[in-house]
């Protein structure tokens, strides 16, 4: 498998410094507020950006403790294969979020519905675009009827490696 190496633009601060407790989901962290510091170097790519209430948060899951393709979910009790889940532990452990942006002062983004743990490296910001990213579902597998329940879910250890459990 091919080497792809990314640079950390920024970290997110937020109040979670531990995953257990953490919420699994922006709609479970509803209100929760959060920084992103940006590297200098990147701040002039921010120009504009506050033009958007909401964005996309593409990271690095820098505690997560190996890849597993089988995991049991948060919302289910039956193992189901990683890429029909949103688990941490990965091939590749990047993120997503879509928070939303209350402002801008230099190279810190103030953000809001923040279920991401402080300290987590940043890999890039795209704006949320309804018109581009809102998709109408018919079929969501086996959550159907789940996700609704989702909202006040936290983190429970359970893609922790074993020697941080």
């Amino acid at each position: 498998m091919e080497s792809i190496i990314y640079c950390q633009i920024g970290v997110i601060r937020s109040p979670f410094t531990e995953e257990h407790g953490t919420p699994i989901q922006p709609s479970g962290a509803r209100g929760i507020r959060g920084r992103i510091e940006m590297n200098p170097e990147f701040c002039e790519g921010l120009a504009d950006l506050e033009l958007f209430s909401h964005i996309i948060l593409l990271y690095h899951f820098h505690r997560v403790g190996g890849c597993s393709l089988t995991v049991t979910p948060f919302l289910d009790t039956s193992p189901r294969g990683v890429f029909s889940t949103r688990a941490p532990c990965r091939p590749n452990p990047i993120g997503l979020s879509v928070v939303t942006l209350l402002g801008i002062d230099g190279a810190v983004l103030s953000i809001e519905d923040v279920d991401i743990l402080d300290g987590t490296p940043l890999l890039d910001i795209k704006p949320y675009v309804p018109d581009f990213d809102h998709r109408d579902t018919e079929v969501v597998g086996w959550l159907s009827g789940k996700s609704r329940n989702s909202r006040h879910t936290k983190a429970d250890g359970r893609f922790l490696s074993p020697n941080r459990r």
